[in-house]
């Protein structure tokens, strides 16, 4: 058989094995250097932790999201893909349906599981806490397809302002 190795003769091997695994093996990506480098909603801050471009990832991508105090995304779904949300701070409404109809809370500790081509729009509940989040995805795409329906709970804008980016009120 082609591709099978007879277990009979020496070990050799397990040197090239060692050099394979030490760089195609398991990879710790640490939490302070994950990619900001990513589509991101109005709101939300998404940072990727495993993806093709970083590990090789073929069939996931997973990462961390920020949701500003009481932001609101707008209606949206993620096409073929399946979403996993884990909740580590804060509080998450999600709503969901044709019309978003729909709604669940979730805290610290709650998954929340997104199926394709749902309808939905992610909440952070709390008025002064920042929801924090763990996102997987089934896919290693970037798919966020942006609705025209009219959302129960308005998207509400959230504009980044920094030293760099003066709200559009103050003066220069």
């Amino acid at each position: 058989m082609s591709g099978s190795r007879d277990h009979t003769h020496s070990h050799d091997h397990h040197h090239h094995d060692d050099e394979r695994w030490k760089h195609d093996g398991v990879r710790v990506i640490p939490g302070n250097q994950l990619d900001p480098n990513v589509p991101s909603t109005a709101g939300m801050d998404r940072k990727a932790a495993i993806n093709f471009a970083r590990v090789g990832a073929q069939k996931l991508w997973a990462g961390t999201v920020s949701i500003k105090p009481d932001a609101k995304t707008g209606a949206h779904h993620h096409g073929h893909l399946e979403s996993i949300i884990y909740v580590v701070k804060g509080k998450a409404r999600m709503r969901w349906g044709e019309k978003l109809q729909f709604t669940a809370e979730a805290g610290p500790g709650d998954f929340i599981f997104v199926p394709p081509y749902v309808p939905h729009q992610e909440i952070n509940a709390s008025r002064d806490e920042v929801l924090e989040c763990v996102l997987v995805r089934s896919d290693g795409e970037a798919v966020a397809i942006n609705l025209d329906i009219e959302p129960i709970e308005k998207p509400e804008t959230v504009l980044w302002v920094d030293p760099v980016h003066r709200h559009p009120d103050e003066k220069k």
